[in-house]
């Protein structure tokens, strides 16, 4: 066999949109090569084409044309073959949640034709790489979502295979379960010398491969290895520490105006790290922007992710005016628009949130932070009204949800994870829908339809099915439809998941410009950058309050003196650890 494991050439992918009667070109003239004993990253914006890469490479769907080999054999002409050799890990893993982790590993080795005298040590293996030795019993629906794709990650390994294809393996995964997830792939790289392909949302992830592709619009923008990316961002990364009495992210949509200097801008442990464009200075830059003080620093992976992509591509426009244009009169800020005093939910025996205890004020954006099954989506569901509380009081816009739950409602604007759209219907079917859920009718249907379309840039797309529409347009029909009553209080939960960094700039951007209308936001989010826009967040695992603060303030709790500033994703990893081990302790001197 040759070195080169997947061979691209000239690769393209067509498909036909039958509504609209037209093609839609999903890869265009991909050349691909990569080596035996690779780990290899697939990155890009929605609709990049990485998914259809890796369906096309694990057989499962056929090229347009061009030609393609995998592992030597001729993927036209052999695709079963192909098949018997690789395993494919889909973004949504088919786990059978009903079949105990024992019972799903079973299945899929029957499924594989795994030998039985070879289980039991590739079992053994799999479970302790994967930390699951001690849950074999437990159903798969009752396993948190790490646990879940760590056993989606040991089904699509029961077999020894020769190639390994994994489609965002940790979409929807908090820090910690993030690393440990990484941690077994890179253990199989460097113990099976097994070939890997993975696509990620992550640049962090990207950077610990040996090769990256960038792809846009179905093509290859740029390859290399992390090192050689990054070197296009060399002399253009700044890290601006804003005044002592600016936020960060005001100081980060200051320097994102100035589109045609800056690339990119985000805040980074308090401070802004910033991406100029080719032959500006800083002194360009600085000109009009009140900051305190700013610093070079060495580029990343995502600077020049950023660069490339840029080049190809404008970063979404978000219009901070025409979000804040015809809406209601700021709240009164001096009083906490949401109020939860010792909270605690019981389902039987077991525990989901702990007396939690935390106020949120009109115009703040409070985070709520912890891993998988910590009890962030289970506190969401009481404050919005949808579950009811075992004790502790929660006021929702001065209303108690005990006594006055559907006024409450009437105040609260929700973004789910999966976004609760309907893919059949057009964006403007969907919003004429919520709005009548807010009981807006009439004249005031159309007037709240009109605002959150350009609110949205929506109004392109009014005609187009919602199933339809790359990820970051279902992100923003999903908030323009929650924001059709303009609630006083926004809940978003996980709403970037597995949203490219683009989408999520112009996420914040909107976001940040809706508290400035005096709206409270409170999200959930394992992207632990996005704490960073946060006032204030709270970190909980397993239903107990473990920080509670501005991201500085719990930096500080941690600090070592002299040392660099810790990242949130450092923070929170360490705050997780540290209360596990001390539970650990506990339990041990039981």
């Amino acid at each position: 066999m040759t070195s080169a494991v997947v061979q691209a050439e000239a690769l393209n992918k067509v498909f036909i949109n039958k509504q609209k009667k037209e093609q839609v070109v999903a890869l265009a003239s991909l050349d691909m090569c990569v080596k035996k004993g690779e780990l290899t990253a697939l990155v890009g914006p929605d609709g990049a084409g990485k998914t259809t890469l890796l369906r096309l490479i694990a057989g499962l769907m056929t090229p347009t044309q061009g030609r393609l080999s995998v592992l030597d054999i001729d993927m036209y002409a052999h695709p079963q073959q192909v098949q018997n050799l690789i395993s494919y890990m889909p973004q949504r893993f088919g786990l059978y949640e009903d079949l105990s982790v024992q019972e799903n590993l079973d299945l899929y080795a029957d499924l594989h034709g795994v030998p039985a005298d070879e289980r039991h040590s590739r079992y053994q293996r799999l479970l302790t790489m994967t930390n699951l030795a001690d849950f074999t019993a437990r159903p798969a629906g009752k396993l948190s979502g790490g646990m879940k794709q760590k056993l989606g990650l040991a089904c699509t390994l029961v077999r020894s295979p020769q190639l390994l294809l994994l489609d965002e393996p940790t979409v929807g995964v908090d820090p910690l379960s993030r690393q440990e997830l990484w941690k077994i792939i890179l253990q199989l790289v460097e113990e099976e010398s097994l070939t890997v392909i993975v696509s990620t949302a992550y640049l962090d992830e990207a950077a610990r491969c040996q090769q990256v592709h960038l792809l846009h619009e179905g093509k290859i923008l740029v390859s290399g290895s992390p090192d050689t990316l990054t070197q296009r961002a060399q002399n253009q990364c700044y890290l601006f520490t804003p005044n002592p009495e600016q936020k960060p992210r005001e100081l980060q949509s200051a320097l994102l105006d100035k589109s045609d200097l800056v690339v990119d801008a985000v805040p980074q442990g308090g401070r802004v790290r910033c991406v100029l464009h080719p032959n500006n200075t800083i002194e360009d830059v600085t000109k009009d922007i009140p900051y305190n003080k700013v610093e070079p620093v060495v580029p990343s992976l995502e600077d020049a992710f950023m660069m490339s992509l840029k080049e190809h591509m404008p970063l979404q426009s978000v219009s901070v005016e025409k979000l804040k244009k015809d809406h209601k009169a700021k709240p009164d800020a001096s009083s906490p628009i949401v109020s939860v005093k010792q909270l605690v939910k019981t389902f039987g025996d077991f525990t989901a949130v702990a007396k939690t205890s935390f106020d949120v004020y009109p115009g703040e954006i409070f985070g709520l932070l912890g891993p998988n099954g910590a009890g962030k989506t289970t506190t969401f569901r009481m404050l919005c009204g949808l579950l009811p509380a075992t004790s502790g009081v929660l006021s929702v816009a001065g209303k108690n949800l005990r006594t006055a739950r559907a006024d409450a409602r009437g105040r609260i604007g929700y973004v789910s994870q999966k976004f609760a759209l309907y893919g059949n219907l057009t964006v403007y079917e969907n919003l004429r829908f919520f709005a009548g859920t807010y009981n807006l009718w009439g004249k005031q249907r159309k007037a709240a339809i009109e605002r959150v379309s350009e609110q949205f840039d929506l109004a392109s797309h009014l005609k187009d099915k919602s199933g339809e529409l790359p990820g970051g347009y279902k992100q923003r029909l999903a908030m323009a439809a929650s924001l059709m009553h303009q609630p006083d209080i926004l809940f978003l939960d996980e709403p970037t998941s597995g949203a490219d960094p683009l989408a999520r700039r112009a996420f914040w951007r909107r976001i940040t410009a809706l508290s400035q209308t005096g709206t409270a936001i409170i999200i959930t989010t394992h992207f632990m950058e996005e704490a960073e826009y946060c006032d204030k967040i709270l970190i909980q695992d397993a239903g107990e309050k473990l920080a509670m603060g501005t991201p500085e303030e719990i930096r500080a709790d941690l600090a070592d003196t002299g040392g660099e500033v810790m990242s949130m994703e450092e923070t929170f990893i360490n705050i997780i650890a540290v209360n596990r081990r001390k539970k650990q302790e506990r339990s041990d001197e039981d």
